[in-house]
């Protein structure tokens, strides 16, 4: 028994000593790590996109499965019923895509013929401005013309040289998206009609490799995250429409101009927690300000307004029940996922966050169960 314990006390000291020689080189060699870690992601990007792709699918799929294919008759056929479900979900949001677009492009055209018509004017003011400012500066200073030349060649020739550079970044860079998004919808069809083999494989690993009790705790942690993330993304979705639609029906009914596109904007934007409603509030006040800067204060009105009702009665039962999260700790999600990862973050640390609190108030609940035990006992 001592030998034993001798034993796994030497393991953990070799184990301990070999991680803290890794840590230690990993300080170290920062820069090197970091561009290991950057091309890895950059390999592993695409399989990343089709997951996240798929996820999002599988939302709309599992409830088209549920309850539009129901019966023996088409869990006798699995493979009809999964084809139909996703090509339904497919068609469904190539739909909602098509009438956004349909809808948007007849108003951004609107909005862009408004805006040309307004730059006339306000270019003639600046450049009366700007006309006499310069006049004042160039008065003021004394000109090394030769040295002058010589920047605006310098500057020429690497402004070519930066243009060539960005081109050619920019166009790779599209080529890329394009080619990592494809791959990864491609790689979401492939784990949308096999997630039952992909998670009986996962499954047979895990018990393969790893003890029973870790397993089950980790299939624990795996359930309550789906079903968070689920729920966080139909309830955002619901809660984004429902904002959008009050929008329009408010504008339209105080008669202010750009209701659909404003309507339609706000909707998208509210996709981010809390803080996207703002950014379409600001993008909406600046269009209507340039037909008339009183109607755009009584949006900015009519937007506070909707948004305490947002807030406080649409927002709580629709997502914050959704994913269990107190109000304070969605704010507290939205802000470090946004200083972390921007947009991303803010969409994805809310269900993160909600996985955290589930975990958390199942532990502190058992525990106190425990002791409230104990204490009974004695």
């Amino acid at each position: 028994m001592k030998k034993l314990l001798k034993d796994n006390l030497v393991k953990r000291i070799v184990f301990s000593g070999i991680v803290l020689i890794f840590v230690y080189w990993i300080f170290n060699n920062l820069a090197m790590f970091g561009s290991v870690i950057g091309n890895f992601v950059g390999i592993i990007m695409p399989f990343i996109t089709g997951l996240v792709i798929a996820f999002i699918f599988n939302v709309p799929m599992r409830f088209i499965e549920k309850h539009l294919f129901k019966g023996e008759k088409f869990e006798k056929k699995p493979r009809i019923k999964r084809l139909c479900s996703y090509l339904i979900t497919l068609a469904a949001i190539i739909f909602i895509m098509t009438v956004v677009l349909i809808v948007l492009i007849p108003q951004i055209g609107k909005t862009i013929a408004e805006i040309i018509k307004v730059i006339p004017v306000a270019a003639a003011q600046l450049q009366q401005w700007a006309v006499g400012k310069l006049v004042e500066y160039i008065k003021g200073i004394n000109i090394d013309w030769s040295a002058l030349l010589k920047s605006v060649a310098s500057f020429l020739t690497d402004g070519t040289k930066g243009v060539i550079s960005g081109g050619i970044d920019a166009v790779s860079g599209i080529i890329s998206g394009v080619t990592t998004f494809f791959i990864g919808f491609v790689f979401s069809i492939y784990v949308l009609f096999q997630k039952e083999t992909l998670a009986r494989q996962l499954k047979k690993v895990m018990y393969a490799l790893m003890p029973e009790q870790t397993n089950k705790k980790i299939l624990e942690v795996m359930q309550i995250a789906d079903t968070t993330f689920s729920n966080f993304l139909s309830g955002q979705c619901l809660e984004a429409c429902i904002l959008g639609s009050m929008f329009v029906i408010s504008m339209t009914i105080l008669r202010m101009p750009y209701a659909v596109l404003i309507g339609v904007l706000i909707a998208v934007t509210a996709l981010i927690p809390i803080v996207g409603a703002f950014i379409g509030c600001i993008v909406g006040a600046l269009l209507i300000c340039m037909s008339n800067p009183l109607q755009a204060l009584a949006f900015i009105i009519l937007f506070l307004v909707l948004q305490q009702i947002e807030g406080n009665l649409i927002y709580p039962h629709v997502v914050g029940s959704s994913v269990g999260l107190p109000g304070i700790w969605v704010l507290v999600a939205v802000t470090v996922g946004g200083s972390l990862f921007g947009v991303a973050g803010m969409l994805t640390f809310i269900p993160l966050c909600s996985v955290a609190y589930a975990l958390f108030r199942v532990y502190i609940n058992r525990k106190a169960d425990e002791k409230s035990v104990k204490n009974t006992e004695i």
